[in-house]
Parts: C-alpha cells; sequence; structure tokens
C-alpha cells in the first residue's frame, strides 16, 4: 500500500520534505500562509484514509516555510472515524517515505492539569497509549523499522529545547507534560479524567499518541504541541463542546503559528 501511495504521489510530484507537520483542530490554516508548491487531496491517493472531522482539509500541502522544505497534513484521520491505528500510522510512514526526518505533530487538548488554562500551550515530553490499541501490532515491515521499538524517548529532547527557548524568547508561556490519548469522539467521563490524573497525564485528546508511536518506529525525530482548547471533563464542571475546542484554538492560532516556523528555522 506504502508503494503505490509513495508512487502516486511521486508522478505529481518531485518535492522532497525535510520536515513533517500535522495541523490539528483550529490550526488548518496555517498551510495556507507557506509557499505552497503543490497540494495533493487525500481523496486522490489510492486506499488513503480521508479526513471527516470539521475543519480537516483532508490533503498534503508541499512547499517552503521558514526557509525549510514542508510538507503539512492539512488534517488528520482519528479511531472515531472508524479507522484502525495502522490506518492511522499510515500517512506518516508516507511522509517518512517521502524523505521528512523531523516530525511536529499538534493538536487541541483537554487540560488536565491544574496548573494549566484554556489556551495554553504545552510541549511533549511523553505520552499515555495504553487506552488506545498499537499502530505496531501485527506484522512487522523490516523496512520501516524494528520489530520491539524503544519507545523511552519518544519525543525529541533536542527538538523540545529548540521550542520551549523560542517560547522564551517570544515572550510565549509554554507549558510541558504528558499527553493521553482515548479513542472518542465522546469526550471522557470525569471518573476517566481522575484515572488520567492519577496516572501522570496533564492533556488528553483524540489523536497524536498513534502517530507519534508510528513516528519513532519509522526513524522520525519527533516533537508535538498541544494548545489547551478546555479543561477536561471533571476540571471544570462545564459541559463541553466540539465548538468550545475549536474556538480556542483559533483564538491562539497566531501565536501557535509564529512558534511554530520560529521553531523549525532550527530544527
Amino acid at each position: 500500500m506504502l508503494k503505490k501511495q509513495l508512487e502516486y504521489i511521486r508522478s505529481v510530484t518531485d518535492f522532497k520534505p525535510q520536515i513533517a507537520i500535522v495541523l490539528g483542530s483550529g490550526l488548518g490554516d496555517m498551510a495556507d500562509e507557506m509557499n505552497a508548491q503543490c497540494t495533493i487531496d487525500y481523496k486522490s491517493i489510492p486506499d488513503f484514509p480521508i479526513s471527516t472531522a470539521p475543519t480537516h482539509r483532508g490533503r498534503f500541502v508541499f512547499g517552503r516555510l521558514s526557509g525549510k522544505d514542508v510538507v503539512i497534513m492539512q488534517g488528520r484521520v482519528h479511531l472515531y472515524e472508524g479507522y484502525s491505528p495502522a490506518q492511522i500510522a499510515n500517512p506518516i510512514r508516507l511522509m517518512r517515505k517521502l524523505g521528512a526526518e523531523v516530525l511536529l505533530l499538534t493538536n487541541a487538548a483537554g487540560g488536565i492539569n491544574r496548573n494549566f488554562s484554556c489556551g495554553d500551550f504545552m510541549i511533549l515530553n511523553d505520552h499515555i497509549s495504553s487506552f488506545v490499541p498499537s499502530c505496531l501490532i501485527g506484522k512487522n515491515d523490516d523496512e520501516l523499522g524494528v520489530r520491539f521499538p524503544d519507545m523511552s524517548e519518544v519525543y525529541s529532547k533536542r527538538l523540545n529545547r529548540i521550542i520551549e527557548n523560542i517560547a522564551r524568547k517570544n515572550n510565549i508561556d509554554i507549558k510541558k507534560g504528558t499527553y493521553i490519548q482515548f479513542t472518542g469522539p465522546n469526550f471522557e467521563t470525569p471518573a476517566e479524567i481522575k484515572m488520567a490524573e492519577c496516572i501522570g497525564a496533564d492533556a488528553v485528546g483524540m489523536s497524536t499518541a498513534i502517530e507519534a508511536q508510528a513516528a519513532k518506529h519509522c526513524g522520525f525525530e519527533v516533537c508535538a504541541i498541544s494548545v489547551i482548547s478546555n479543561p477536561a471533563c471533571g476540571i471544570s464542571n462545564t459541559p463541553i463542546t466540539g465548538n468550545e475546542v475549536e474556538e480556542t484554538a483559533q483564538s491562539v492560532s497566531e501565536p501557535f503559528k509564529m512558534l511554530i516556523k520560529e521553531s523549525i528555522k532550527e530544527f
């Protein structure tokens, strides 16, 4: 499948990215600001999973951003859309095959850490993926990575230092923490958030950990940033809505885009 998809993209463009970026909820318009050389809709790629989540445009954008050759996923796919972990890993593996060596993942997440506020940014320094199936279950593709990949440093300390330094220089208060992925599409119950808090999670969402797992397996240097879009259920007594998540992510999109663009200059 990857070979067929790679052949299709190479029939459209010979662009070789250095950096791959996945844009999460409310953050997709960043792709409109780059010097795009080519766009490819997911639906045109053979056997490729299609984004169905609101605001996820569902396309690859190839071009220059901050002086680097970049491929952006303008929208991702999720378990709650009915896709398997292997299908979610597929776009990550494809971008690695295209030549990208660094992967930046972004998402909108619920805040579990009580010191976090809506609109905060959080650098991921670890994740908990125990509540979603691994994308590595099944026969291993030795061309991608080893059967039993080490996950002691999924998120690159080097890249995290760069992001943290850029934030400090630009007076952006950035947090660090552990992200936990659940399947969705329902938001979590107060009891589930209490459990997540007990096992060390600082933020919760419905993406990212599977993608990071796949990326580490296939040799990417990985980093990830969450926008804290809402207090997780039970942290606040206010019911959570999808619109709230989108609105908060969009409200901080300008400093977020600046943080990304300045960081990738130094990646």
